[in-house]
């Protein structure tokens, strides 16, 4: 499952519901009844490696998804799915920049909505001399716009470049923040951190996130994920280098429209000098606090997990996230990126992914913020059947309806060494035991590179989730499951 993530629908029409059962005891749960099965446009050969990462539902009913499909000549394609008051209509295939090569890959990497019908899908595309390039592709008033190439800082590479840029975050109605990597035109090209800002609908050039002032010359920054309160207010996360060489966590910030150099992130008193900390997932709350984890090496040299939070606009020291009992002494903690933290107020949060344990076995994980303290994390609870998470399982997506009550989506192995797909409930701060997904069109898996991707949930209880499944052979399919 989520083999692309690790490295680096279409129409949907009404089918039988794809019905989850209700585990015992869990009468408040939500009942995930209603199915839709992803009808991929006219002559794709399915989701190319089951990437269907994104998904933002602004309303109950009104969510938007976007991912990759192979076209009639395996040429790997952006896609867009929007649903409107509870009806997806047709597929929209994303139309790169004019400059984009004939037979150009689109990858959409970020999505985001600010309300119905105004959201902005980010990506990369490829030139006819094999570079790649970023886009952005708005919605405005439910009319998307064509994409156009992001406009990077002027010491851009010229040949040779590949920028990405990997998630965006929209306040309000045309002014959203997105950020990325590119390389420099130095004598040895570096690579560097960028940010870009909408404003008033208009995007601008980037801005060069400068790393902090321990950095290396060549600091090798990720920036995966960003959030923001109001536009030209945002936090963005990842990593970079210092100049002894250690991997640290980063984060940078935007004040009124200027992006600070990144600060990193104190790890915990048990972490190794050569730490090779990151922080993989963001999530804020309401009221606007944030609260981001990631991983770090002990002095052991296990992975292990950490969190910080922005407390009256400063991020607190790094405090560690013990994992379950039963973890190995190197419990390999792992964040696929995509929604692996969901926070429902400002002390309140849940995070997922997935660990070894002592049988060497994977599991998943999930660790939950009380009143501003990180409890001990529970491996994910299982159907009957389920050997293991498995190495291509685990949590992957959450989402909070309130305090206590998340809803989470991941992946299991079952008896016959099949991944499947799971739909997992938190009421009243306990977590139950995950429901299977039973797949469109008699499928039997979800595939190693399926799964649920991608979960959104409101405050009258109502969620929606995403993802794909192994329809035949080695093509995957896409699929989004409702609650009532």
């Amino acid at each position: 499952m989520f083999q692309l993530a690790r490295r680096a629908l279409v129409a949907l029409v009404l089918a039988a519901p794809l019905v989850a059962t209700s585990p015992a005891g869990s009468v408040n749960a939500p009942a995930w009844q209603r199915a839709r099965i992803a009808a991929l446009p006219t002559g794709a050969k399915g989701l190319y490696q089951g990437y269907l990462p994104t998904l933002a539902c602004p309303t109950t009913g009104n969510c938007v998804a976007a991912g990759v499909y192979n076209d009639h000549a395996n040429v790997p394609q952006g896609l867009v799915l929007t649903e409107v008051s509870g009806h997806w209509a047709a597929p929209r295939t994303i139309v790169p920049p004019s400059d984009a090569a004939k037979v150009a890959a689109t990858t959409p990497l970020g999505l985001a909505c600010s309300s119905v019908g105004n959201c902005v899908v980010v990506g990369t595309y490829q030139l006819s001399n094999g570079d790649t390039e970023s886009f952005v592709t708005d919605e405005l008033n439910g009319a998307w716009r064509a994409a156009t190439r992001v406009t990077l800082p002027s010491d851009a590479l010229v040949k040779g470049q590949n920028a990405q840029v990997r998630a965006v975050a929209c306040p309000a109605n045309g002014s959203c923040s997105a950020v990325g990597t590119y390389f420099t035109n130095a004598a040895n090209p570096v690579l560097v951190g960028f940010a870009i800002d909408e404003v008033h609908g208009t995007w601008g050039a980037a801005q060069v996130l400068a790393a902090p002032a321990n950095a290396n010359a060549s600091p090798f920054p990720s920036v995966s994920q960003v959030a923001c309160a109001t536009p030209g207010d945002c936090n963005a996360i990842g990593s970079y280098v210092d100049n002894q060489n250690v991997q640290h966590a980063a984060i940078f910030s935007e004040h009124a429209g200027l992006w600070s150099a990144g600060q990193p992130v104190p790890v915990p008193a048990n972490a190794s000098l050569y730490a090779h900390a990151t922080l993989s997932a963001l999530s804020c709350a309401p009221s606007g606090p944030c609260t981001a984890v990631g991983t770090y090496y002990d002095y052991r040299g296990a992975t292990q997990v950490f969190a910080t939070s922005n407390v009256h606009g400063a991020w607190s020291p790094g405090l560690p996230v013990p994992m379950p009992a039963n973890a190995a002494a190197n419990p390999k903690a792992f964040f696929y990126g995509f929604q692996d933290i969901a926070c429902a107020t400002a002390t309140t949060c849940s995070a997922g992914g997935q660990y070894r344990a002592h049988s060497g076995l994977y599991e998943g994980f999930i660790a939950d913020e009380v009143n501003g303290t990180w409890r001990t994390a529970s491996e994910l609870a299982l159907p009957a059947g389920a050997t293991a998470a498995g190495k291509n399982g685990g949590v992957v997506a959450l989402s909070c309806v309130s305090a206590g009550n998340c809803r989470a989506g991941a992946a299991y192995l079952d008896a016959a060494g099949h991944y499947q797909g799971l739909v997992v409930s938190q009421v009243n701060g306990r977590w139950n035991t995950g429901s299977t997904l039973v797949l469109p069109g008699g499928a039997t898996s979800v595939g190693v590179a399926g799964g649920v991707y991608a979960l959104v949930c409101h405050r009258d209880n109502w969620c929606t989730a995403t993802g794909s499944y192994l329809a035949g052979g080695s093509t995957y399919e896409g699929f989004s499951v409702a609650t009532n």
